[in-house]
């Protein structure tokens, strides 16, 4: 499992995917997140599944655009139908021995950037079918892997508007909320954006230790909020030594 996650905002793009990788008992770490076509043309590719299929598949798509879009593509369009091309091409070649090896052909990739010819930056989930769904403004990011986890505070906290910092902020947060529950994901993290102002891809990596101080603050604040919380109604309800009005005492004599 993985978790991969883009963010669309009005300034631009926010991608970032987890680095661990298991096999069994075996845990490893590999790049996810990586950019491919020339200067001036560069797309985001983040999967989830196989690494093998991703291997393979993205081995196919650079060969393709050596021979034929040594200059990139026109649109993000292009790279996705490109990229769907050759995804096709290894289901029909790879699904039937990855199938009988008891193995899934679960390919999801997010492919995020903006072309020469592209109005603005966007982002596609495409699904191992070579499917595909494209980003909105009213829900502003696409996730794939391990997704139940670090869709709460995307959904609560981010919206179109958002500014990138705030998004990258999120992003990290959606991340450390799949790592802190899903032992199938954890750092490093590869983090990229996408500035539409600029036009141009930037890109860190970051491992446990690099991001101590937000971690700790975090969680050091969120347990805060809890305990600032307004007090409820079950306060007076349900604490040991409450009067209640609405609540049914139960004895172990009524057991």
């Amino acid at each position: 499992m993985t978790y991969c996650l883009g963010i669309k905002v009005s300034e631009g793009l926010v991608c970032l995917a987890d680095g661990r990788i298991t096999s069994g008992n075996q845990v490893t770490s590999a790049q996810k997140l990586s950019l491919h076509g020339p200067a001036g043309a560069q797309f985001a590719v983040m999967t989830s599944g196989l690494r093998s299929l991703r291997d393979k598949t993205l081995a196919y798509l650079e060969r393709d655009m050596r021979q034929e879009h040594a200059t990139g593509f026109a649109t993000l369009l292009d790279a996705v139908t490109a990229y769907c091309g050759k995804l096709r091409q290894v289901a029909e070649e790879d699904r039937e021995q990855i199938e009988g090896s008891d193995l899934s052909f679960n390919l999801h990739t997010l492919i995020a950037g903006a072309l020469p010819e592209d109005p603005g930056p966007s982002i596609f989930l495409v699904y191992p079918e070579g499917n595909w769904i494209e980003v909105d403004r009213r829900t502003p990011y696409l996730s794939i892997g391990a997704t139940a986890y670090g869709k709460p505070i995307l959904d609560r906290a981010l919206n179109f508007d958002s500014a990138m910092t705030t998004a990258l902020k999120l992003a990290y947060l959606s991340f450390d909320s799949s790592r802190f529950s899903s032992a199938d994901v954890g750092f490093p993290i590869d983090l990229a954006t996408y500035s539409l102002a600029e036009r141009r891809w930037r890109q860190a990596h970051y491992d446990y230790d690099d991001l101590r101080e937000q971690r700790i603050w975090w969680n050091e604040h969120i347990t805060q909020l809890a305990v600032r919380m307004p007090d409820g109604p079950w306060v007076s309800e349900l604490r040991p030594g409450a009067h209640p009005s609405h609540l049914t005492i139960v004895t172990e004599d009524d057991n």
